[in-house]
């Protein structure tokens, strides 16, 4: 079953070939060679470019020299992005995230309860939504599991894509961001790579996404992975982040997704946060 399934994920992206023609580049998950289809299927239906990828790789190993805590903190240019070790066309290196050792932990209680810590340390919880992975079919954008749950999340916390401010998203490949980020709500399908090549995702942008560097700079310790997102966005939302701060952050919204089911994640989270 799970030969079948990657099969049909690796077919999406058939129609779309490697420019220096077919290669082995070595050892790999076939995790990035899933992701390079997804990539290559989004490139044929919108003219997206590898450039516009490597630009959100880019941008995230730029934010991740101000994170003490990212596995690496040297900044790169979409160039250098580009130039490096393909892995599974037309996804490099830099585009892809390591995996990585790391843990998260976070302090959960009612708002009857906040005498008991520090309340200007507060950060309130205004949305959460799971949802599960479906049989749509790959044209049917807006049915991904990750937009129906960023709808729900949005109705519950009676708040929408304008008014985050900050974003932490599940880049465990740089598409994975472009994608994400359109089923945020950040802008139409088709135009994250034009979003990110703008620089609104950036620092200093109209909604930066992934200050932290993102799991492509930060790391992916699978597991502690979605509450590390919680953990940067909490950082954020009381303006302890330093040198990645976004200014005046009042709300922020996290995405997290896992395993695959049909063309998609097999699960997808999202939270919204807001300053108390």
């Amino acid at each position: 079953m799970w030969k079948a399934a990657t099969n049909r994920l690796l077919a999406l992206g058939a129609d779309m070939d490697d420019p220096d023609g077919p290669e082995d580049s070595g050892a790999r998950s076939v995790f990035m060679d899933v992701y390079a289809a997804l990539a290559k299927f989004h490139m044929a239906t919108f003219g997206t470019t590898q450039e516009q990828i490597a630009a959100v790789a880019a941008k995230n190993h730029v934010h991740s020299q101000h994170n003490p805590l990212s596995q690496y903190q040297a900044p790169m240019t979409v160039d250098e992005v580009m130039g490096a070790r393909k892995i599974s066309w037309p996804l490099t290196l830099p585009m892809c995230s390591p995996i990585s050792d790391g843990a998260a932990a976070a302090i959960l209680c009612r708002e009857e309860e906040l005498h008991r810590f520090d309340k200007s340390r507060a950060v309130k919880i205004h949305a959460t939504a799971l949802r599960s992975g479906s049989d749509r079919k790959p044209e049917e954008f807006a049915r991904h599991v990750t937009a129906r749950a960023a709808r729900d999340a949005y109705e519950i916390a009676g708040l929408g894509p304008d008014d985050m401010n900050v974003a932490e998203v599940h880049d465990a490949t740089a598409f994975a961001e472009l994608q994400q980020i359109e089923n945020l709500g950040f802008c139409e399908f088709g135009a994250g790579g034009a979003l990110t090549q703008s620089g609104a995702t950036s620092l200093g942008g109209t909604i930066p996404v992934n200050p932290s560097g993102g799991l492509e700079s930060k790391g992916h310790p699978v597991g502690a992975t979605g509450l590390a997102q919680i953990f940067e966005l909490t950082t954020q939302l009381r303006g302890e982040a330093g040198g990645r701060q976004v200014e005046n952050a009042r709300y922020a919204i996290a995405e997290n997704g896992g395993g695959f089911h049909g063309i998609e994640e097999a699960i997808a989270c999202v939270t919204i946060l807001g300053r108390a």
